[in-house]
C-alpha cells in the first residue's frame, strides 16, 4: 500500500515563484497524469516526488512519513530521453541498479547472487518484449527499444511509485500505443503508483485513472512569476470513482477517438 500526500507545497526560486499552495493525495495504485502548459512546472512538481527538489514551503508524505531527501529505489523514474548506459548490454543495463545497492564498493555481484539477478532481469526483459535483444547495446535498438529498456531498469528496482516524464514524447505513433498497452499492463501487474507528466490530453484520459490540470489561476502581466501554478482541476479524487464517472469515460472515450483517427 503506497499513498502520496502533498501539504500545501510551494516551490521559489529566490524571487521566482514556480508553484503555490499544491494540495494532493494520492490513493494507493492511481494512475495520476499531469497536464498544462509548457514550463508551468509540471516536470518540477515530479522531481519533488524524486526528491531530485525540494519543496521551499510545505511537505511531501510517502506512507506517512516526510520524503526521503534524496532518491531512494522506492521511486523509480523515466525520463522522455532514455536514461541508459550505452557502454553496457541491454542485459547488463538492467541488472545495474540491483549491482550497485547490493555492493556499492564492488558495483557487482558473484557466483549464485549474480545468477538469480540475471534470470530476473532476463524475466523482466522478457516481459517488456526485449528478451532476444539482452546482448545488443543501447545504440543498436529502435527508440521504443530504449524506452523499453529505460522502463526495465526501473521495474526491477521494484518501486513503490513509477515516475514518467513525457515518456513518450519522442516516439512515432504506432511505437507510443504499444507502450500505452505495456505501461497500462505494468501498473496492473506490478501493483504501483504511476505519476506521469504528458502534453497530450489524449494520451492523459487514456491512461489515466486521475488527471490533474496544472496552471495560474492568478496572473501579472507586468511580473509573470510574481505568481506560482497550482491545481487549476482535478478529474474526481478517487479511482473507483473516477472510472465511473461518465464525464471520464466520455473523455476517455474521445480521447481514444482522436488516436485512432492520428494513427
Amino acid at each position: 500500500m503506497t499513498t502520496i500526500v502533498f501539504e500545501d507545497v510551494w516551490k521559489e526560486y529566490d524571487e521566482r515563484i514556480v508553484l503555490e499552495r499544491v494540495n494532493l493525495s494520492l490513493a494507493d495504485h492511481e494512475f495520476l497524469v499531469i497536464i498544462g502548459p509548457s514550463g508551468v512546472g509540471k516536470t518540477t512538481l515530479l522531481r519533488m516526488l524524486l526528491s531530485q527538489e525540494q519543496p521551499s514551503r510545505g511537505r511531501i508524505l510517502i506512507d506517512g512519513e516526510p520524503i526521503a531527501p534524496e532518491p531512494t529505489a522506492d521511486r523509480g523514474v523515466v525520463f522522455q530521453r532514455y536514461s541508459v548506459f550505452p557502454h553496457l548490454t541491454v542485459l547488463a543495463n538492467v541488472m545495474r541498479g540491483p549491482q550497485w545497492v547490493a555492493s556499492p564498493f564492488l558495483g557487482r555481484l558473484f557466483g549464485a547472487r549474480r545468477r538469480a539477478l540475471e534470470a530476473e532481469a532476463m524475466a523482466l526483459l522478457e516481459r517488456v518484449g526485449l528478451a532476444e535483444h539482452a546482448a545488443k547495446y543501447p545504440q543498436q535498438l529502435s527508440g521504443g527499444m530504449q524506452q523499453r529498456l529505460a522502463l526495465a531498469q526501473a521495474l526491477i528496482m521494484k518501486p513503490k511509485v513509477l515516475l514518467l516524464d513525457e515518456p513518450f514524447g519522442a516516439l512515432d505513433p504506432g511505437t507510443r500505443k504499444s507502450m500505452h498497452e505495456l505501461v497500462r499492463d505494468l501498473w496492473e501487474e506490478h501493483r504501483m503508483t504511476i505519476v506521469m507528466v504528458t502534453h497530450d490530453l489524449a494520451e492523459a484520459f487514456l491512461l489515466g485513472t486521475r488527471v490533474i490540470a496544472v496552471d495560474r489561476p492568478r496572473k501579472d502581466p507586468q511580473a509573470p512569476e510574481r505568481f506560482g501554478a497550482t491545481i487549476a482541476s482535478d478529474f474526481e479524487a478517487k479511482c473507483r470513482i473516477v472510472r465511473e464517472s461518465r464525464r471520464f469515460e466520455a473523455a476517455r472515450a474521445e480521447a481514444r477517438l482522436q488516436l485512432v483517427s492520428s494513427n
